[in-house]
């Protein structure tokens, strides 16, 4: 809180009185008219804005001065863009200026933006209903002013890129009051009369108001039903409206209408100039080749009655050739058929001599046969005795036995065996079982 009391410097007075200002009033819009204007070597720009009760002095600094898209002049009209504030050093009230426009300004770009909006909701201007430009249009109809330095620079254009092309003028006004309606019958009768390929709604820059027919709702309406494609070039680059949005093409300039018009029969120009000169280098280069071809063709030409002598050698060649090949295949027939005679010769079978062979051989294959057979008895009878010593029924019958525990073990130790223990005994005929009374290991007697 700010003690009344207390005893401040003048500069501490200023710094809390712009302190003040700047927090009571946030930026706003302040219209007056510029006076006392001075510019800096800096590049700042002082001025004061009146009204015919008061007025306020100004500064717009440099680097916001150089977006302003006109020169300043004292006596305009302006709508400025200010924060309130106080100039320290001198105690000056001031507005410091963020950006200016021309008076009645924001109104008009209230009027654009709502016209624009509502015309959008509406596919004006939508990319769908765009109609496609002729690439190469017979006759082209230009909206503009006859006096417009627009014009010319369009018909510069069209002469110097396609002077075959028929141009027709519609003239309307450009600029004031009546020149909307004015534009949207010239378009309406253009479409009307349907005497073109492609229309150009042209006019050169200016301020807002300038060119504030072409942001009208009926030149937009107009250009929307309108049956000939339309190419806007209004303004400058930067300039922006509604006509540009409704047309079917947009140009930053009135010369960039007419080479978009023109594109296709001035490109065409260079594709026919590059095929023309490819057509000849295509033709240079046949004939080059069938020159060589006749060059090469002609060394094979020869005289008719070189070429029958030529044939006649030929024909007594393969005639002496031919013989030479029916004498060599006869010979070769006769030789196959005297190698055939004499194999035929050897391959007579000689009876007698193959039958003593073969009683020879019946009578040897007797002899092993009984040999192999005395020998395969032998072998027999051994295998037979081997296996009648080897029985052992054979040795229990002789009165020896078989012991075995109750597990089918064969006992050959009295050490195995304990008292009380059952044996089974398999004699020559029949098995007993027996219990074990004592067991003497090694050589003792083992009592049963």
């Amino acid at each position: 809180m700010f003690d009344p009391s207390a005893v401040v410097s003048v500069s501490e007075l200023n710094r809390r009185a712009r302190a003040s200002l700047e927090r009571e009033f946030p930026l706003l819009w302040v219209s007056g008219e510029i006076s006392n204007l001075t510019r800096a070597t800096s590049g700042h720009v002082y001025f004061s804005l009146k009204d015919e009760a008061a007025q306020a002095r100004c500064v717009m600094f440099r680097s916001r001065a150089g977006s302003i898209p006109w020169r300043l002049e004292n006596g305009q009209q302006v709508e400025a863009r200010a924060l309130v504030s106080l100039y320290e050093p001198r105690g000056d009230f001031q507005l410091n200026i963020e950006t200016l426009r021309r008076a009645g300004q924001g109104r008009l770009f209230e009027a654009f933006a709502r016209l624009k909006a509502r015309l959008e909701a509406e596919g004006l201007f939508a990319f769908a209903r765009k109609r496609p430009l002729p690439r190469f249009p017979r006759r082209i109809g230009i909206i503009s002013s006859p006096q417009a330095a627009a014009l010319h620079d369009v018909l510069v254009t069209l002469r110097r890129r396609a002077p075959h092309l028929e141009v027709i003028l519609y003239p309307a006004l450009v600029q004031g009051d009546s020149a909307a309606e004015d534009i949207a019958r010239a378009i309406t009768v253009a479409g009307r009369r349907d005497e073109c390929s492609l229309l150009l709604v042209v006019r050169g820059g200016g301020s807002i108001e300038d060119l504030w027919a072409f942001n009208e709702e009926v030149v937009a309406r107009a250009i929307a039903a309108s049956p000939l494609p339309v190419i806007s070039g209004v303004g400058h680059e930067t300039d922006t409206t509604i006509t540009d949005y409704v047309a079917d093409l947009r140009a930053a300039t009135p010369t960039a209408a007419a080479e978009l018009a023109t594109h296709g029969w001035y490109s065409a120009a260079g594709e026919i100039a590059d095929l023309e000169a490819a057509l000849s280098r295509a033709i240079q280069n046949h004939v080059a080749r069938e020159q060589q071809r006749l060059d090469h063709l002609s060394l094979r030409l020869v005289h008719p009655v070189t070429r029958l002598a030529q044939a006649r050698a030929r024909l007594a060649l393969l005639e002496s050739q031919l013989d030479a090949s029916l004498a060599r295949g006869l010979r070769r027939h006769r030789n196959r058929v005297n190698r055939i005679a004499l194999g035929l010769g050897r391959a007579i079978p000689r009876t007698e001599m193959r039958n003593g062979n073969l009683r020879l051989l019946a009578q040897r294959l007797d002899t092993a046969i009984r040999d192999h057979h005395r020998q395969r008895l032998n072998t027999l009878d051994n295998i037979a005795a081997a296996l009648a010593h080897l029985n052992p029924e054979a040795t229990l019958a002789r009165g020896f036995s078989i012991i075995r525990d109750t597990s089918g073990r064969l006992v050959t130790d009295a050490a195995n065996l304990q008292a009380g223990q059952t044996i089974n005994l398999y004699l020559a005929c029949g098995s007993a079982e027996a219990s074990i009374l004592t067991a003497t290991p090694d050589h003792g007697p083992v009592a049963t």
